[in-house]
């Protein structure tokens, strides 16, 4: 797309552009809770396993959901310039890698659990696994993790970086006037401190440390390319990084 597309169209479907598939992925997650709310026994093994595990036909829904968003709003996305995708995957390397590192390297440590879990340093062995349809369903098996590798390479990248970088950074750098005429990419101390910040507070109180770091690196990547592309990439290589992780090792509550 060109920047006069981009620009010439109105501030508010620029903003539901931006905003809209991160809230369709959030309200999504909420689907499992409505389930018990509307008297769907999860805990009861009787029961199928698309009522005790919803989460496996969930997040593929979520997955759809999304997509479908950023494709109806594809056109108000500009990721350019192409430029700075290898500092790009350098980063989203780097990034990873100290995310993944205090669960990597729980179990060399003596020290103080109640201390370490507040920095990362605890077994993540509970959370999505798509094992538990395996035995029903060897193909529904395959298209689960599938569904979930492009939920998490794909939508994740696109949607979380089209709202921290495309908007929320605008936005908070200049919240009282055109926030769209504002570069992608300009800094702003405020603008840093907030994003950052709730990027962090978006995930578990166990990742928050290296959400931290991560979300550092990326602003630090937003503003020294000024490439939307440059961040989805990182994002999108920290996330691959981070399945096939999560796939080999089994620590399940990384993803």
């Amino acid at each position: 797309m060109t920047i006069e597309q981009s620009t010439s169209a109105p501030p508010a479907l620029r903003t539901l552009a931006h905003v809209g598939p991160l809230v369709t992925f959030l309200v999504c997650l909420i689907i499992p809770d409505l389930m018990s709310v509307f008297g769907f026994d999860r805990t009861d093994a009787t029961h199928p396993w698309y009522v005790t595990a919803p989460e496996q036909w969930v997040f593929p829904l979520q997955t759809l959901l999304t997509l479908g968003v950023l494709v109806c709003f594809r056109r108000q996305y500009d990721f350019r310039p192409f430029t700075g995708l290898a500092l790009a995957a350098l980063i989203g390397t780097l990034g990873i890698v100290i995310w993944i590192a205090p669960g990597f390297l729980f179990g060399f440590f003596e020290m103080n659990q109640s201390v370490l879990k507040y920095l990362g340093f605890v077994h993540r062995l509970d959370g999505f696994n798509p094992s538990s349809v395996a035995a029903h369903n060897g193909s529904l098996y395959c298209a689960v993790v599938a569904m979930r590798f492009v939920r998490l390479v794909i939508v994740v990248p696109l949607a979380e970086e089209i709202f921290w970088r495309g908007f929320l950074m605008r936005y908070l750098t200049d919240p009282d006037g055109d926030f769209w005429q504002v570069p992608f990419g300009t800094h702003h101390w405020r603008s840093f401190v907030m994003v950052t910040a709730m990027f962090m507070l978006a995930h578990a109180s166990v990742d928050y440390a290296p959400a931290l770091v991560f979300g550092s690196l990326m602003y630090w990547l937003a503003v020294r390319t000024k490439s939307l592309s440059a961040c989805v990439l990182a994002h999108a290589v920290a996330n691959l990084i981070l399945g096939v992780y999560v796939m080999v090792s089994q620590q399940w509550g990384y993803w």
